[in-house]
């Protein structure tokens, strides 16, 4: 995706988590139901959409079957590592911990959501450099 990663708007990223979430190509009524729950669209709207997110490169679509067939072309785990980096370096000037230590001085995350996260790290941690160099 390269330095700058391309935005998703809200409603494009509920749209891509529909296709990321998919078995295959899906078409846009397929999308349209998905939605339903959160959006309550027309289907001219959300081709709007879909033609926004192919411009900026996020899905194709095959119209050889006769039936608009979209699919991603940006995987899930790239854009959620390019957005969050940009995230990160935007509001935190890059700083894991200063996103923490902002998230738990507001109280927006919870003491038992530290001990995820130590838990987390020290699994990291006992993978990377290994159990067994007593």
């Amino acid at each position: 995706m390269g330095s700058a990663p391309k935005k998703l708007g809200e409603a494009e990223l509920e749209i891509m988590q529909v296709i990321w979430n998919s078995e295959g190509p899906v078409t846009s009524n397929y999308i349209l139901k998905e939605l339903q729950g959160s959006r309550r669209w027309q289907l001219s709207t959300l081709m709007t959409s879909l033609a926004r997110l192919s411009d900026k490169g996020f899905v194709s679509c095959d119209r050889s079957t006769g039936c608009n067939l979209y699919s991603s072309i940006v995987a899930e785990n790239e854009y959620k590592t390019g957005a969050s980096r940009h995230f990160l370096e935007k509001l935190y000037n890059n700083s894991l911990q200063n996103m923490v230590a902002t998230l738990y001085s507001s109280k927006a995350i919870k003491n038992s959501d530290v001990e995820e996260l130590r838990s987390f790290l020290d699994e990291l941690e006992t993978e990377h450099f290994g159990e067994d160099e007593d």
